[in-house]
């Protein structure tokens, strides 16, 4: 799935960086390059949800619904996985004298098929009802979850900063719900719903995933998820169109109407399997060896503006004063629980 920067928390560095290990060693060009490097990678991610919006569009009539999002996430992961085993199988190969105990190896493979595959599937879903602007908002405020997770949960003391983040934030989407044009239509209040579940089930990933990385490693954890994710979506295919005979059938026409996709889809397949999962990976892995973790995260603020004059430029998408006000609002609430928890961190 793809989501704003901080994402990368749990995929930051499968391939070891060409840079030195200390950012005081590198050269000024070095770290400027590193920024170029963030930024992209911020709008390649942004870009995930207009590709699926394009990808449904490209459904015959241009109906949402006609496109199983599950089809689409068969073509991304399609084009995505092949890669995550060649970086499996060189990181193993890297690791042999190293071996792993067993159980992070399956608590990877369990966090992977919650973080990766159901997030995923919701956000596809919910973006066949919600525009894409809206969908980058609601899962910009997924911190958000964190931090009210880690109170009902782990013992964690919210401060007045945190209830003012929380209340900004998501007063900048009831804002946009009220009478902003990015949140009409039919259906919004379910898709924002499903959107919304992601954000809560990759805030659950991320509290979850952060133990077992530090035993496995970051490299080895991301492969095990994504490509358990992969086999969970490739499942999830089979059981509902019939191919591993649940209903008595074979499934093989049911799968060949499946997929008898068109070659702007497959191309939109590809899109965003590559351009918007495995290379901005790649460019954000190597900004963090440049710049650091939090000079990436910060640059990802910008992920939301991206999406929305892509969301205007390439999909038609409206956008109104109240609108910009919601998302100000929004971004300014989550920015503002960032700072302070980045503060309380030092």
């Amino acid at each position: 799935m793809g989501h704003n920067l901080r994402e990368l928390s749990t995929i930051n560095a499968y391939v070891k960086p060409k840079v030195a290990s200390s950012a005081d060693s590198l050269t000024d060009a070095q770290k400027n390059w590193g920024y170029v490097m963030a930024v992209f990678g911020a709008a390649f991610f942004s870009l995930k949800a207009v590709v699926i919006k394009l990808a449904y569009a490209s459904a015959p009539d241009g109906a949402n619904a006609q496109l199983d999002p599950l089809i689409l996430l068969v073509l991304r992961m399609s084009f995505a996985l092949p890669i995550y085993v060649a970086i499996l199988i060189y990181a193993l190969r890297e690791t042999r004298g190293q071996p792993k105990p067993l159980r992070y190896i399956f608590s990877s493979m369990g966090l992977g098929a919650i973080g990766y595959y159901i997030c995923s599937y919701l956000d596809f879903l919910g973006l066949v009802y919600i525009t894409a602007q809206l969908e980058r908002l609601l899962l910009f405020t997924y911190p958000i979850f964190v931090l009210i997770l880690g109170v009902l949960f782990f013992g964690q003391k919210i401060t007045r900063w945190g209830v003012a983040s929380i209340a900004t934030a998501y007063a900048g989407i009831a804002v946009i719900f009220a009478g902003g044009d990015i949140a009409s239509g039919e259906n919004v209040a379910l898709g924002a719903s499903f959107v919304l579940l992601c954000a809560l089930f990759f805030a659950i990933f991320q509290i979850l995933a952060k133990p077992v990385i530090d035993r496995v490693g970051s490299r080895l954890f991301t492969c095990y998820a994504m490509i358990t994710s992969s086999t969970a979506i490739l499942l999830h295919f089979s059981i509902s169109y019939g191919v591993i005979g649940v209903d008595g059938s074979n499934g093989i026409a049911g799968i060949s109407a499946a997929l008898s996709i068109s070659p702007r889809l497959l191309g939109l397949g590809f899109i965003l399997g590559i351009f918007c999962t495995v290379i901005p990976s790649f460019l954000i892995n190597i900004a963090i060896g440049r710049i650091g973790a939090q000079a990436v995260s910060t640059v990802g603020m910008v992920s939301p503006l991206i999406t929305i004059l892509a969301a205007i430029w390439l999909l038609g998408e409206p956008f109104s004063f109240v609108d910009g006000l919601g998302t100000a609002l929004t971004v300014f609430g989550v920015g503002l629980y960032t700072y302070f928890d980045k503060k309380a961190a030092k």
